[in-house]
C-alpha cells in the first residue's frame, strides 16, 4: 500500500474573481490548449500545468502506473489568498473545498481531502475547518508556513490549534509566499533555497514557540522532509543552549526533546538525506509524499524508499503508508 500525502490539486474552473471580489492578485485559470492550462495572475503566466492538476481520471491512471493506492489532496499554495479580505478568500475557500469533496465522494477509494481556510482571520479559520471535519468529511486541511507577518507561533493562531485539537483535524504545513526578487530571481532559487528554508523557519518557530507543549495532541506533517531542518537541527540546538536569551524566551524546552512530536514528508531526493530524515524525525514520523503533479515532485512516488537497502519491510511498510494512516487518523480497511 502506498499513501502519497502530498499531491496537489485544482479545479478545472472557478469564477473570475476579480469581477467577483473587485479587486487584482487573484489566480484564474486559462485553457488554452486541450490538455494543458495557464494559471494566470494579474495578466502573466504563474505557472503551466496539465490536466492531472485538475482530471481526477488522469490521476488514478497515473496512480494505477505508479502503484499509489491513495492520493491526499490538498489546494496549490499560491491559492492560499491569506493577503486577501478574509471574507473574500474564505468565499474562495468554500468554492475549492467542495470541488474538492465532490472529486473525494466520487473517488472515496482512492483520494482523501485536505481542505483549505482563511487563516489571516482565525475565526473565520476555525469556522471553515469545523465545515472541512463535520460536513466535507476531510481528517485535516493544510496551511502555509506563514501567515502574512505571523509566523506560526503567533498567539493570534492559537484558537486554530486549540480547534485542530478538539476535531483530530490534522494540519499539513506547506512552505509558501517565499522571496523572489532580488538575489532570490534567478536559478529557481526561490523553489530550490526559498521553500527549504520557509519550512525550516516553520518548524523552529512552533518548537521555540510552545506549540507542542501548549497543544499537545496536535497533529502537524511539514513538507519536503522538513526542509534544512533535519541537517540544522544541531546548530538550532546550540544556538538554543548557549543563547537561550534568544532563542528561550518563549519556551525553556530544548528543541531536540520535541523530536518525535510531529511529522513530515519523505520528499528529499536523495537516500542519504531520507536516512538522516528517518533518524531525525523518527521512523513514526516520516511519511510518502511526493508533491504531484508537478516536476520538482518524486517522479516515481516512493521509489526513493523501496530503493533503501538499510530499510527493512516494516520500516518501508510505515513510511510508505502506516504512518501517514496514524497522522490522518484513519484505517486501512477503509480503503480495501
Amino acid at each position: 500500500m502506498k499513501i502519497d500525502l502530498h499531491s496537489h490539486i485544482l479545479p478545472k474552473e472557478w469564477p473570475n474573481l476579480k469581477q467577483r471580489y473587485g479587486y487584482e492578485g487573484w489566480i484564474q485559470l486559462h485553457h488554452h490548449c486541450k490538455g494543458e492550462a495557464k494559471m494566470m495572475k494579474d495578466g502573466n503566466v504563474f505557472r503551466v500545468i496539465q490536466e492531472n492538476c485538475w482530471d481526477p481520471q488522469v490521476r488514478i491512471q497515473d496512480m494505477d502506473q505508479s502503484g499509489v493506492t491513495l492520493q491526499v489532496l490538498s489546494t496549490v499554495p499560491v491559492m492560499f489568498n491569506y493577503w486577501a479580505k478574509p471574507k473574500d478568500t474564505l468565499d474562495l475557500c468554500h468554492i475549492l473545498n467542495d470541488d474538492l469533496a465532490a472529486t473525494v465522494h466520487k473517488h472515496s477509494k482512492r483520494f482523501i481531502g485536505l481542505g483549505t481556510v482563511p487563516m489571516q482571520d482565525p475565526e473565520l479559520a476555525v469556522q471553515e475547518m469545523y465545515r472541512c471535519v463535520k460536513e466535507l468529511g476531510f481528517p485535516g486541511i493544510q496551511i502555509g508556513s506563514h501567515i502574512n507577518d505571523w509566523d506560526l507561533n503567533s498567539q493570534e493562531l492559537y484558537p486554530v490549534y486549540a480547534a485542530a485539537e478538539k476535531l483530530s483535524c490534522a494540519i499539513f504545513v506547506h512552505p509558501w509566499d517565499m522571496k523572489m526578487d532580488g538575489r532570490m530571481s534567478k536559478y529557481w532559487l526561490p523553489w530550490l533555497v526559498g521553500m527549504p528554508a520557509e519550512t525550516t523557519i516553520a518548524i523552529c518557530s512552533m518548537l521555540f514557540g510552545g506549540i507542542f507543549e501548549k497543544f499537545p495532541k496536535l497533529k502537524v506533517c511539514f513538507a519536503h522532509g522538513g526542509g534544512a531542518f533535519p541537517y540544522t537541527v544541531g546548530r538550532i540546538e546550540h544556538g538554543f543552549n548557549i543563547r537561550p536569551d534568544l532563542c528561550a524566551i518563549d519556551n525553556k524546552i530544548n528543541p531536540r526533546k520535541s523530536l518525535g512530536r510531529f511529522y513530515t514528508d519523505s520528499l528529499v531526493h536523495d537516500p542519504l538525506a531520507l536516512k538522516l530524515l528517518v533518524e531525525i524525525i523518527g521512523e513514526d514520523k516520516v511519511v510518502l509524499g511526493t508533491d504531484y503533479p508537478f516536476p520538482l515532485g518524486e517522479l516515481k512516488p516512493g521509489n526513493l524508499i523501496e530503493s533503501m537497502e538499510e530499510f527493512d519491510n516494516a520500516l518501508k511498510e510505515k513510511l510508505l503508508a502506516k504512518n501517514a494512516l496514524q497522522f490522518l487518523g484513519l484505517e486501512k480497511k477503509q480503503f480495501d
